[in-house]
């Protein structure tokens, strides 16, 4: 005789989804964002100290903002690789610890 077939309620329960990879790329992209935004921050404070208020100090301001980041990509993505990696090798990002 055969053995008696498993309960359909009791089904094996599928893996559950975790979306690291996913969770990888949203942290390299905040993180290039944020340093990004700290790289360029010294340029952007002194614009406004020196500027004022007004339409002009937007124009310049991204233009400051443009010429700063350029040459300080490449860094920006290096440091956003490092922080996103040491993040996962010591699990303190939130959904990447397992």
């Amino acid at each position: 005789m055969s053995a008696p077939s498993p309960d359909p309620l009791r089904r094996r329960s599928s893996p559950t989804f975790q979306p690291r990879f996913t969770l990888s790329l949203a942290y390299l992209a905040f993180f290039f964002v944020f340093f990004c935004l700290v790289l360029i921050l010294p340029e952007l404070l002194e614009l406004v100290e020196s500027m004022p208020p007004g339409p002009e100090l937007q124009q310049a301001a991204k233009e400051a903002a443009r010429e700063a980041v350029r040459p300080r990509l490449p860094l920006a993505l290096l440091l956003a690789v490092a922080a996103t990696g040491l993040g996962s090798y010591f699990r303190v990002l939130p959904g990447l610890r397992r």
